[in-house]
């Protein structure tokens, strides 16, 4: 039995994902609905990307990713239900998948288009929704719509080498819950060009000079507590998803705020890594 996740910018405030979890549970009492966010900043597709992208191969394959982030109809921004990498996506054609599968080409892409569909302000619950669940039910993508070969094409920028493999300028792609700030510079590349070398890590005004594998790496367990760094400092870390993040530890980004707001940064800002 196939899983289902909603991925949104809804919030939540209104009804919206109440509708729609409801929606699917009436079609479908033995559903399972996972959320992934309904958080997302409106209408920002490269922070939907970065999740799902994160996220979905923790589901088994079959599984069904409803994606609601600048989902309306338009000329430019159709419906389609994509097959890739043996799950689900279905989304509107804004760029989202290929920011998702950047590497992974789609087995099947149809545009749908249902029998007596209007044209809706909700097409996450008109549209999404009764594709969902047809899939769900064992049904074909050939039945929802037609084969779809225009895939729009977005690209999050990509770090950059330069000063003879000296120095990688890489920018923020994601901010998360904590103020967390996450770059897209990747373990690997820093490994491809450190070659054993120190390095040091520049965002505004702040150097740091090593990169941490966990949070609690800052904190050198040998020193007595009132000497050693711990809840409010800076650090870089590789996160969980193999990406370069800046936190500030055990920070409380909604008391005394989080690395984002510390520093001063936001989406695409520049950060710097120098190796010698």
């Amino acid at each position: 039995m196939p899983i289902i996740t909603l991925t949104t910018d809804f919030g939540n405030k209104d009804h919206f994902v109440g509708s729609i979890k409801g929606t699917i549970y009436k079609e479908l009492k033995e559903a399972v609905v996972v959320d992934i966010s309904h958080h997302v900043t409106p209408f920002h597709i490269q922070e939907c990307a970065y999740l799902l992208k994160n996220a979905y191969k923790s589901f088994p394959e079959g599984s069904i990713h409803i994606v609601g982030v600048d989902s309306e109809l338009t000329p430019e921004n159709k419906h389609i239900a994509v097959y890739v990498d043996k799950h689900y996506f279905i989304t509107a054609d804004n760029g989202v998948i290929s920011l998702i599968l950047a590497e992974v080409q789609p087995d099947k892409v149809v545009e749908i288009n249902l029998p007596n569909n209007p044209y809706s302000s909700f097409p996450v619950l008109d549209v999404f929704v009764p594709v969902a669940c047809h899939i769900f039910r064992g049904g074909t993508l050939e039945v929802v719509g037609k084969p779809f070969s225009a895939l729009k094409q977005s690209r999050e920028f990509a770090p950059r080498i330069s000063n003879d493999g000296n120095t990688i300028t890489g920018s923020v792609i994601y901010i998360d819950n904590y103020g967390n700030v996450v770059t897209n510079i990747t373990k690997s590349l820093v490994e491809a060009y450190r070659n054993g070398r120190n390095l040091t890590l520049e965002a505004r005004n702040k150097k740091l000079r090593q990169i941490h594998n966990n949070y609690s790496g800052i904190i050198n367990y040998e020193l007595d507590p009132s000497n050693r760094k711990g809840p409010g400092d800076l650090l870089a870390l590789f996160n969980a998803s193999g990406y370069v993040e800046l936190a500030i530890y055990k920070s409380n980004p909604e008391t005394v705020g989080g690395a984002a707001t510390l520093l001063g940064l936001n989406y695409r800002d520049t950060v710097i890594i120098n190796f010698k």
